[in-house]
């Protein structure tokens, strides 16, 4: 090693006598430097010592990266880009190397990560009495190391025995979800960090059946990475090591073939070409399946071309969010051009969309995550009867599926037509997970080939011997329509809301007069999302301090409501509606006597405390005519302003 090993090392020694670093931090340089294979690591950290960055070696070190929702996530480049990092790169451009340090998304972790993967799937599936060498399939976004991160684990998983199947070029998530299950593969990798911020990347790992990994083997996995320490290893012989397979153009057919199935009334798009579109894909992978759906269906559709391109930089946005009106802004104004009736946005993996739609007054307004769900809920559910798919008689096997910081006004709809709505925690490996459970009820003989069956026979199997999936979405703008991708899809998404765009332009309607005739019928729902950000190590233990306060002294008041009932998800047990125990989860649940409820609960994927706020009016008798709902529609509003006004200044006393 070339750079100063003891020295060095004294130094570690040194700061944390001086209380500059922590000793986990310290800890965690020690077994990275063991098992360094280059002297980059050493080089970075002896720049943070020398330069007194002790706030940026914590950062770095205090942990390693473990998994949260499925995976790890973390940063790739640093807040600070060392010289040894940086390169010859240039200074306004990716670092030659991503961030040194075991609390990052680095070589060094997604090293561990795979060996870990693969000797879990090992175990486990020749516990199951298969001792046939596993299968991986690897995807990756447009992300900065995106590319290496899905090629070193692809070498890694080979070397230690698994096949690698790899998409070359970036994908999207629900592909890879997709690909799993048509591919037959014990387990899927992702290299995405969703909508983060272009200095993050991610490691999202799925089972065998397309979803995200849950427990068991989402501990028995992160068992077998912790117990790994160092990027040293010994590749099995030659003759025990896997096979690498580059995917090519056929697996992209067959999951567009499925996503036409999603279109549930062909007639409604009879007059499509009246329908004006606009899609950006905000420089990641929604572009490679989304252009040619549109196309295929026979939409009429522009792109945002500056976004049309993949930039793990994502220069024309702040933050690649399709939450947010900014990362939108340039869509609207070309949607502003084209006098578009629709703005549809996926962000960088394409799990997720977002979209601005046409006022009759010609102002464009966004959508919230809860808006476009239950445009979604209600519009399918709602041609699934006119159809004759469900009837009365078979009602009670349809299923809505939402999270427990969904609305409740998709509730509302399941209840309406007689369908269940069961509730999950957040994340969609809970819904991909019911998913499993609804295919595992299906007749033994036809489980088999299930994944080769049509999606019209699938139906026909769920409706007669399980529970047919009609709709399933979170607040955080996911959503899913079919069970051949088990989380959520963006794809599937632009399409299926296109559809409710014509089927609204085929009745004169704008998308939000369609969204208050469902809230004529129904009530009217209002939710708000606040999140408070804590980076860091520093910052973690204020989101743990924030939570235990919550638990410790739970207000007795919210605002002005009193609080009538608290639901801890970590301490209390839950079941659905379905019977099934909620996993426990570091989630609080307030309600209160004016029908409000706030959830509050810490990320599992960025530094962040999150709070969800719900409120509701209902009609006294009927309907809200038209006159009444615009009120209903201020007055919630201001309470919920209030009421985050409330929230986020009890949290600084919390604090203090």
């Amino acid at each position: 090693m070339s750079a100063p090993g003891d020295k060095l090392t004294a130094n570690v020694e040194q700061a944390v006598a001086a209380g500059q670093l922590l000793a986990s931090a310290a800890k965690n340089i020690r077994a990275l430097l063991a098992g360094a294979k280059s002297d980059l690591y050493a080089h970075a950290i002896d720049e943070l010592i020398t330069g007194k960055e002790w706030p940026e070696l914590n950062d770095r070190f205090y942990k390693t990266l473990a998994f949260g929702t499925g995976g790890l996530r973390g940063r790739t480049i640093g807040k600070m880009v060392t010289k040894a990092e940086r390169g010859d790169a240039a200074p306004d451009g990716r670092p030659k190397f991503p961030c040194v340090g075991t609390n990052a998304m680095n070589f060094y972790n997604i090293n561990r990560a795979t060996r870990g993967l693969v000797a879990y799937l090992r175990e486990w599936w020749s516990r199951e009495g298969d001792f046939t060498k596993p299968k991986m399939v690897i995807a990756h976004d447009t992300r900065f190391f995106s590319k290496e991160f899905a090629e070193l684990t692809a070498k890694i998983a080979a070397e230690n025995g698994c096949d690698a199947f790899l998409f070359p070029e970036p994908r999207s998530t629900p592909e890879l979800s997709f690909a799993v299950r048509y591919l037959r593969a014990s387990a899927g990798v992702v290299i995405t960090a969703s909508h983060n911020p272009p200095h993050d990347n991610g490691y999202k790992v799925y089972f065998d059946d397309g979803t995200q990994v849950i427990e068991p083997h989402a501990s028995g996995i992160i068992e077998k990475v912790n117990a790994i320490t160092s990027e040293t290893f010994v590749p099995l012989p030659q003759n025990r090591q896997g096979t690498m397979t580059m995917l090519g153009k056929d697996v992209d057919e067959a999951y567009m073939r499925r996503l036409e199935t999603l279109i549930v009334d062909p007639s409604v798009l009879r007059d499509r070409k009246t329908l004006s579109i606009v899609y950006t894909a905000l420089h990641g992978t929604g572009g490679v399946i989304i252009k040619p759906m549109l196309g295929r269906l026979g939409f009429n559709f522009h792109v945002v071309a500056e976004q049309d391109r993949f930039d793990g930089g994502f220069p024309t946005v702040k933050s690649p969010n399709p939450e947010n009106a900014e990362a939108l802004q340039m869509g609207i104004e070309l949607a502003k051009k084209q006098n578009a009736d629709l703005l549809v946005a996926t962000d960088p993996d394409c799990d997720r969309m977002g979209v601005a739609v046409s006022t009759a007054f010609g102002e464009t307004q966004l959508l919230s995550g809860n808006q476009i769900g239950s445009l979604l809920a209600y519009y399918r559910t709602k041609k699934l009867f006119e159809l004759g798919v469900l009837t009365k008689e078979n009602a009670a096997r349809g299923v809505i599926i939402k999270t427990f910081v969904t609305t409740d006004l998709q509730k509302a709809i399941a209840k309406h037509f007689g369908l269940r709505c069961v509730e999950t925690l957040t994340g969609f490996k809970y819904i991909g997970a019911k998913l499993g459970k609804y295919e595992r009820a299906l007749p033994q003989d036809r489980q088999k080939n299930y994944v080769d069956l049509s999606e019209e026979e699938t139906r026909r199997l769920r409706l007669e011997h399980s529970s047919f999936y009609v709709f399933g979405g979170e607040e955080s703008f996911g959503y899913s329509g079919g069970d051949f991708v088990r989380d959520k899809d963006g794809n599937g998404a632009a399409i299926m809301f296109c559809e409710v765009a014509a089927y609204a332009k085929s009745r004169n309607q704008t998308l939000v007069e369609l969204l208050d005739e469902i809230y004529s019928i129904f009530g009217y729902y209002l939710e708000r999302n606040g999140s408070l950000t804590f980076e860091g190590a520093e910052g973690a233990a204020k989101i743990q301090l924030l939570l235990k306060s919550y638990v410790a002294a739970p207000p007795a008041k919210m605002l002005n409501a009193k609080v009538i009932a608290v639901k801890n998800f970590e301490t209390e047990t839950f079941r659905d509606i379905e019977g099934d125990e909620i996993p426990k989860e570091k989630m609080l649940i307030f309600e209160l006597a004016d029908r409000t409820r706030i959830a509050i609960r810490g990320s599992g994927t960025e530094p962040k405390i999150k709070y969800y706020l719900f409120a509701q009016q209902q009609p006294k008798k009927g309907k809200f005519a038209t006159g009444q709902l615009a009120l209903v529609k201020e007055s919630v509003n201001a309470q919920l302003d209030l009421l985050w006004q409330w929230l986020q200044e009890d949290a600084r006393h919390r604090l203090a």
